[in-house]
């Protein structure tokens, strides 16, 4: 299970990684192509498409590897074992949040299941699905820190309190 976790995290990666330079080259392609007075309007629907399975999945990434911005004025004052308990508590609400963007995710990608852009024949629905998708990745990312701050509660505490509170 956990080799399965991680081919799909690398397969994430490149997929985003992938889409990003896609996005960038068809985003390119139109402003040549515009200037030169030719219009496609097929390419930013595209670069449209790309730019929320890309920034979707690249949030999933970032929230994963650790690499979102994180504000602990407050928290970082406070005892490592009550750090550990609001950390468990914050992780909780973001499941709580992650499973209401999922369903809500899911009923508008059905309803917008009709419609498709103007100029490429892919339904809306589809990039609907990217919330969704990257909602339920970041829900087991989520579980995971949830189980490891759990797992590793009292081992941080006590190496806090052995070390002096020195990291």
């Amino acid at each position: 299970m956990r080799k399965l976790y991680h081919a799909l995290c690398k397969a994430e990666v490149v997929v985003c990684g992938t889409g990003f330079i896609f996005l960038v080259a068809f985003v390119f392609l139109s402003a040549i192509l515009r200037f030169f007075r030719i219009s496609m309007s097929w390419n930013i629907d595209l670069a449209m498409f790309l730019l929320a399975w890309t920034a979707f999945l690249g949030a999933d990434i970032a929230w994963r590897s650790g690499q979102l911005v994180g504000v602990d004025l407050v928290t970082r004052r406070f005892p490592r074992k009550i750090q550990k308990i609001v950390e468990i508590l914050l992780y909780i609400i973001i499941l709580c949040a992650l499973v209401v963007i999922m369903v809500f995710g899911i009923r508008l990608a059905i309803t917008e299941r009709v419609r498709k852009y103007q100029s490429i024949p892919i339904p809306y629905s589809l990039v609907t699905l990217s919330i969704v998708v990257t909602a339920l990745s970041m829900v087991v990312s989520t579980m995971l820190k949830i189980r490891r701050s759990i797992l590793n509660f009292n081992a941080d505490s006590n190496k806090n309190e052995t070390t002096g509170g020195a990291e």
